[in-house]
């Protein structure tokens, strides 16, 4: 079974190095700035933003109001939502169960024998 690409994993775009000389997105370069175009206004990012994308917004699905409309909508959304999400592999999911069944082990352990020697501090305190 081939392993997924994950966020991390080598060549995703997402962890390319951070380049320090580069210009930030609502700075605009000296060589880039119009002549026309007010310096220090946000450069085309603005202008992007403000014209609109000249496609027209889709309507949104209209669903019943009801009871059992409200109801089927949420277990819709319930799925969609369950479709983005990254499953574990078996063999991830058979470590991170070890990993958390070790650690709980380890943390009981630790709290018993705290309590067991504060249990024993005490009687011994208080003469039982």
């Amino acid at each position: 079974m081939a392993e997924r690409d994950r966020p991390g994993d080598a060549g995703d775009p997402a962890d390319e190095v951070y380049d320090a000389d580069a210009v930030a997105d609502d700075e605009v370069a000296d060589d880039e700035v119009e002549d026309d175009e007010p310096v220090g206004r946000g450069g085309t990012a603005v202008k992007e933003r403000t014209k609109g994308s000249g496609q027209p917004k889709a309507k949104k699905e209209v669903r019943r109001a009801g009871l059992f409309g409200l109801i089927g909508g949420f277990f819709r959304e319930v799925v969609s939502e369950l479709r983005k999400v990254i499953w574990p592999t078996r063999k991830e999911l058979i470590t991170y169960t070890t990993i958390v069944i070790g650690f709980v082990t380890v943390m009981t352990a630790i709290v018993g024998l705290l309590d067991y020697g504060f249990g024993k501090g005490i009687l011994w305190a208080f003469g039982g």
